[in-house]
């Protein structure tokens, strides 16, 4: 660590952009599955684009590692430094103000460190919609958000985080800022720069402030919770609802019988939303400007999926208490496997065709290899994005913890690749996936990504050691 650092940066950024003491840095240094922690001299808390660039132009002339950090949400350890206390910690929530809303281009203008519920808030203030929407969205920014390029419940209908950006703006390893914030829906002026930075997990640059898609209002909304045969006929329903619904699908999320019943044991005021048990079950939104369209389409699509077989029983919410029980079970699935288990977590996106024969092959695999582990499998089957989730027990001993972790993980993921998907939908890569990536990449592959890495960051500051 270079002698004078801390005096610079605080030149920088003041007294208040800095966290030296312990207590204050303590949330800042444990991801939020409390699966990595790390130390650091120093958290720095820019409050605009301007002291970004001073930070990153005096960590460039020291040769300073950063790890860029959003709302301390993420899966996988990509905003935690190391152990070896030489990494600064460069959090954004300073930069935390909306900047424009336009309503005419249906646009907002933000920094990274808004609060992902604050954006939606201030859409609807504007009779617009930001349909990004995800566990942690009281907690989460939108940096953290772009630069993991997070999923959720609404890709089925709006797309990753990619899909909702129009620009960025950039601040570079060596503190030079790249102007992408630009509110265009057509620009064929050259590479897609704005892409390489959003999913990259702050390995390439820090977003400091973004361009993101409204949508119309959302005055009308209708959910039911349908009890299905097995995890085919869930597949099969969302097509079938397609066609009737077409786009107005939100959401289409699907859970195991299994996986309602770690929920109602360990999640309070849960209760099942249907009298009988079914071995699968599906939770659908559908959303329309107008009021009267989403009630009329999902009574007419659930009698049919009655009618053919394709569901047993449905519920229709009639008021919004609801509903938002309905998603308190959905929702609280995070809570109740950690409970439960020690979950082996697999972020998987497969083509939505091959849902059904994966289940089949990795039920059978871990019934063959693992029969004593229980699956917990659900995810937005809209968007192909299963969490296909094995439990362990609390008291493994960690030898046996860390044995089943690999072999298990090894297995799945493979089973993944051989169905054309891959081994991280929305969680990202950062350090629990990184050495996989080698196996699943190809070469070709790799060796792109690592000429982009070192292109853009040829001295390994931005966040060493994640991705790759």
């Amino acid at each position: 660590m270079h002698s004078n650092l801390i005096g610079r940066l605080r030149g920088a950024v003041g007294d208040a952009g800095l966290i030296l003491d312990a207590p204050g840095q303590a949330t800042y240094l444990t991801d939020w599955p409390r699966k990595w922690s790390g130390t650091t001299p120093v958290v720095v808390r820019p409050a605009s684009t301007d002291e970004v660039a001073a930070v990153m132009r005096i960590c460039h002339e020291t040769r300073t590692p950063v790890v860029p950090q959003g709302g301390n949400t993420g899966m996988t350890g990509a905003g935690i430094p190391d152990k070896q206390g030489g990494q600064i910690v460069l959090s954004l929530n300073r930069m935390n103000r909306i900047l424009d809303v336009d309503v005419v281009s249906n646009t907002m203008t933000v920094e990274a460190g808004v609060i992902l519920q604050q954006v939606q808030q201030a859409a609807a203030d504007a009779d617009r919609f930001f349909p990004l929407s995800l566990g942690a969205e009281g907690s989460c920014t939108i940096g953290g958000n772009l630069a993991t390029n997070a999923g959720g419940i609404a890709v089925l209908r709006y797309g990753n985080t990619r899909d909702l950006t129009l620009g960025v703006e950039v601040v570079l390893p060596d503190g030079r800022v790249w102007d992408g914030l630009r509110a265009l829906r057509k620009d064929n002026s050259g590479y897609d720069l704005r892409d390489l930075f959003i999913g990259s997990e702050g390995t390439l640059g820090i977003i400091t402030r973004a361009v993101v898609k409204l949508f119309p209002a959302q005055h009308g909304r209708a959910t039911a919770w349908v009890g299905v045969p097995s995890h085919g006929d869930a597949v099969q329903l969302l097509s079938m609802m397609q066609s009737i619904c077409g786009e107005r699908i939100i959401a289409f999320e699907m859970m195991s019988e299994f996986g309602l019943s770690v929920i109602l044991r360990h999640v309070a005021d849960t209760q099942r939303p249907l009298g009988d048990v079914h071995p699968y079950y599906v939770l659908v939104e559908i959303a329309d400007a107008q009021r009267e369209t989403p009630p009329v389409l999902l009574e007419e699509a659930l009698a049919k999926a009655l009618e053919s077989g394709l569901a047993h029983d449905a519920v229709i919410a009639v008021n919004d208490r609801q509903r938002q029980a309905m998603w308190k079970i959905r929702e609280g699935v995070s809570q109740a496997q950690l409970r439960e288990g020690n979950p082996l977590k697999h972020d998987i996106a497969l083509p939505i065709a091959q849902i059904a024969p994966f289940i089949d092959a990795a039920d059978a695999l871990v019934a063959a290899h693992f029969p004593q582990l229980p699956v917990l499998n659900f995810g937005h089957i809209g968007d192909g994005n299963l969490h296909y989730n094995v439990l362990l027990p609390h008291d493994l001993c960690d030898d046996e913890r860390e044995r089943l972790t690999r072999e298990v993980n090894l297995k799945i993921h493979d089973l993944a690749i051989a169905y054309r998907g891959s081994i991280s939908a929305e969680h990202g890569v950062g350090l629990l996936r990184r050495d996989e990536l080698r196996r699943y990449k190809s070469a070709v592959e790799t060796d792109l990504m690592l000429a982009i890495k070192r292109a853009l960051d040829p001295d390994q500051l931005m966040n060493p050691g994640k991705v790759l």
